[in-house]
C-alpha cells in the first residue's frame, strides 16, 4: 500500500550547470544535424572544463553540420551567458572528435527488405505521471524547474544583472492523504557575480521571483529557507566544477518519484530508444492519467538493439486505478505504434525540437506548435476510453 503521509525531496539544476552546458551543446549538435537531414543519425556527448569543451561521438549525416560543431558550441555558450574568466564563449578552446556511425550498429538499426527499423540499442524505458500538479508530474520536481527558470529569465532579460548562469535548487514537499500541502524546506544555490554579496543579499535578490512560482499556501513560517548556504558563489560552471552530457538523469526526468531506465536524453536522435521510447513512456503515462483511467501511472517498455517491436509493455497503477492494469496494457498498445518507426512518426520526432529540452526538465513542459514537447499532449484520452 502507497503511503500517504510523507516528505520527498528533489533537486533541478539551471542551464548554466556543468552537466547541463554540455546537454545543451550535444543537443544544439542534434538539431543542427537534424536541419539538414531529418534521418540522420546522431549519438554527441560533450565534456566541459576551464576554458575547454570537447566533443565527440558517432554521427551519419551532412559533413557540412561537423564543420560547424565549433560555432555551435560557442553560440550556446553564449547564450548560456558565460563571459567569465576561465571560462568564455569567445575564449575557449573547442576540440571536435565527432566520427562515423558504427556500420555494425547500423545495420541493425536501418529498415531492410521486409525488416522494419529497429531499435537501437537494449533497454529499458519507464514513463511516469500523476494527477498531483496540472502538469501531471511530482510536485517537488516540476517546482524545483520553476524556481530556476524564472531566475534564468530575469537574469538573462536584465532585470537581475548580478545573477550568474550556474544554479541548484532542491525542494522537499510535504504530502498528507497522497497530497502536497506543504514545502518544509527549500534549497538555491545560485552564482553571482557582485563578490560582495552575502548569503543573505542573494536571498534578499531571489526571494521574490521564487514566491512568483512557488504555491503561495506552500509556502508557511516554518519553511527552511537555504540559500547559497555556503556562503559566496562567484566561480561558476565548467570552470568550477567539469561537466559531461547525460549525468542529470533524475534532473530530467521526475526527480527521483519514479523509475529510470538508465539511458541519458540529450545528444541522441529518436533511433535512440532510451530517448525516444521514454518520451513514448510518458506520453502514454500521461494519458492514462489524463483519461481518469488512474491518479498515478507507472509505464515501463523494453526493447531489443535492431528488434523493432518492444519486449515488454508494464503498468503499475499504483493502487489507483479505475480499470484492470492488464487492460490498459493492452489498451496503450493499440493506440500506439510502439515500434521505434511508430514512436518518431506518431509523435513527430525527426525535426530539431531538443535543444530546448536540455534545461528545466524534458517532461512537464507545454506542448509546442513546431511539434516540440509532443509527448506532452493528451490527445490519446478518447482513444484510451474506448479501448478499455
Amino acid at each position: 500500500m502507497s503511503r500517504s503521509e510523507y516528505t520527498f525531496t528533489s533537486e533541478s539544476v539551471s542551464e548554466g550547470h556543468p552537466d547541463k552546458v554540455c546537454d545543451r551543446i550535444s543537443d544544439a549538435v542534434l538539431d543542427a544535424f537534424l536541419t539538414e537531414d531529418p534521418y540522420a543519425r546522431v549519438a554527441c556527448e560533450t565534456f566541459a572544463t576551464t576554458d575547454r569543451v570537447v566533443i565527440g561521438g558517432e554521427v551519419r549525416g551532412p559533413a557540412s553540420v561537423i564543420k560547424r560543431v565549433e560555432e555551435i558550441a560557442r553560440e550556446c555558450v553564449r547564450d548560456i551567458g558565460y563571459e567569465q574568466k576561465g571560462f568564455h564563449w569567445a575564449n575557449m578552446t573547442v576540440d571536435n572528435f565527432l566520427h562515423a556511425q558504427s556500420a555494425d550498429i547500423a545495420q541493425g538499426v536501418d529498415a531492410a527488405g521486409e525488416k522494419d527499423e529497429g531499435a537501437g540499442d537494449q533497454g529499458i524505458m519507464f514513463g511516469y505521471a500523476t494527477d498531483e500538479t496540472t502538469a501531471l508530474m511530482p510536485a517537488p520536481i516540476l517546482y524545483a524547474h520553476k524556481m530556476l527558470k524564472r531566475l534564468a529569465e530575469v537574469r538573462k532579460d536584465g532585470t537581475e544583472p548580478r545573477l550568474g548562469p550556474d544554479a541548484k535548487s532542491q525542494l522537499s514537499v510535504r504530502y498528507e492523504n497522497g497530497v502536497p500541502v506543504e514545502i518544509t524546506s527549500l534549497v538555491l544555490s545560485t552564482q553571482h557575480l557582485d563578490g560582495s554579496m552575502t548569503s543573505a543579499d542573494v536571498r534578499a535578490l531571489v526571494e521574490p521571483y521564487i514566491r512568483e512560482v512557488l504555491p503561495e499556501e506552500w509556502l508557511r513560517d516554518t519553511t527552511e529557507w537555504h540559500v547559497n548556504p555556503t556562503g559566496k558563489f562567484v566561480i561558476g560552471g565548467p570552470d568550477g566544477d567539469a561537466g559531461l552530457t547525460g549525468r542529470k538523469i533524475i534532473v530530467d526526468t521526475y526527480g527521483g518519484a519514479a523509475p529510470h531506465g538508465g539511458g541519458a536524453f540529450s545528444g541522441k536522435d529518436p533511433t535512440k530508444v532510451d530517448r525516444s521510447a521514454a518520451y513514448a513512456a510518458r506520453y502514454l503515462a500521461k494519458n492514462v492519467v489524463a483519461a481518469g483511467l488512474a491518479k498515478r501511472c507507472t509505464l515501463q517498455l523494453s526493447y531489443a538493439i535492431g528488434v523493432s517491436k518492444p519486449l515488454s509493455i508494464y503498468i503499475d497503477t499504483h493502487g489507483t486505478g479505475e480499470v484492470d492494469e492488464a487492460r490498459i496494457e493492452k489498451a496503450v498498445a493499440e493506440v500506439m505504434n510502439l515500434t521505434p518507426r511508430g514512436i518518431r512518426e506518431h509523435l513527430g520526432m525527426n525535426k530539431p525540437i531538443y535543444q530546448r529540452t536540455a534545461a528545466y526538465g524534458h517532461f512537464g513542459r507545454d506542448p509546442e506548435d513546431d511539434g516540440g514537447f509532443s509527448w506532452e499532449k493528451t490527445d490519446l484520452v478518447d482513444a484510451l476510453k474506448s479501448a478499455v
